[in-house]
């Protein structure tokens, strides 16, 4: 089995370039010094992630990404990222890029804090969104 598998709840939706996105992520961890043990993307529509969002994290608002760190050894990367794709279609409206480049943002976003970037402050979002760009313009894939 892939370390990073990729899974829909309550949608319907095929990721394209299965293949490569998969390579993406995990030469992106690899990059930046982790080991990949097991990571699941999980899409979804916004009723699910709200639901995850309001049942996990007592927060009662939508977004576009949840992510899970369930890793037990620093530097090994277990998770399960649950991604909204209608909310990711929305900002992909709202910021003028096309859905698939909006989504794998999101994808990447969700690595890079398993990672260790944070992005709360705007020091710190400042940073992600700059590690976000560099790792979007590593892709040798764009669809």
């Amino acid at each position: 089995m892939p370390a990073i598998s990729f899974f829909e709840e309550d949608i319907h939706f095929k990721l394209k370039n299965k293949t490569q996105v998969r390579q993406w992520v995990t030469d992106t961890i690899i990059a930046e010094g982790f080991k990949l043990k097991e990571l699941n993307y999980i899409f979804c529509s916004d009723a699910y992630l709200l639901q995850i969002n309001q049942q996990y994290l007592d927060h009662d608002t939508y977004t576009d990404i949840v992510t899970f760190d369930n890793s037990e050894e620093e530097g090994k990367i277990i998770s399960d990222i649950f991604i909204s794709i209608e909310r990711t279609r929305e900002n992909a409206a709202k910021f003028n890029v096309s859905d698939t480049d909006e989504l794998h943002r999101v994808i990447i976003h969700g690595a890079l804090h398993l990672l260790g970037y944070k992005d709360k402050s705007p020091a710190d979002k400042q940073k992600m969104t700059q590690k976000e760009d560099f790792y979007l313009s590593s892709r040798t894939f764009i669809n």
